[in-house]
């Protein structure tokens, strides 16, 4: 099962690799990784999914939790929240395309960040299964370049990552 894990880490040289160190050590793959800083610059968030089992999730949280740059860890597929992921997507937009890729960016509400003769860039923010959809539904051969920034996540309602 897919599992969406945030946390906040000590703002500092490494803790990003020690996270990274356990995962590699044990196995385990990130499918997605995103981290910035957060309003207080000692701390950092970040934000992974990853795969596994109910018992391997238990596993990566119980041993990522004994991690001392860890302050805190939720794991947010546990509860209601909101996923979003970044797209960039640069693809060949020339002659009879341009009108069926401009229609496609509409529908998927993203925007046409820039544009030539020959080409568009597009961003486009979502959750990743539709961003997926999204660059299915691009003619393959129409691609140039795809950029995505990972998943950042939140919970909803109440509920916090806070120290």
């Amino acid at each position: 099962m897919r599992h969406t894990i945030s946390m906040l880490l000590e703002n500092e040289s490494g803790a990003l690799s020690r996270v990274a160190g356990l995962f590699s050590a044990r196995g385990y793959n990130i499918e997605s990784l995103s981290v910035a800083p957060t309003e207080d610059e000692t701390l950092s968030r970040l934000t992974l999914v990853t795969s596994g089992s109910e018992d391997v999730i238990e596993q990566i949280t119980k041993q990522l939790n004994k991690l001392v740059d860890v302050v805190k860890l939720v794991d947010l597929t546990e509860g209601q929240h909101i996923e979003r992921e970044m797209l960039l997507i640069k693809v060949k937009a020339g002659g009879a395309a341009r009108g069926k890729i401009s229609q496609l960016v509409k529908d998927y509400q993203g925007r046409i960040l820039d544009e030539t003769e020959a080409t568009y860039t597009i961003e486009l923010t979502d959750t990743s299964s539709r961003l997926d959809t999204f660059v299915k539904a691009v003619n393959h051969a129409d691609i140039i370049e795809v950029v995505r920034s990972g998943v950042s996540g939140i919970a909803r309602g109440e509920k916090s990552l806070r120290v």
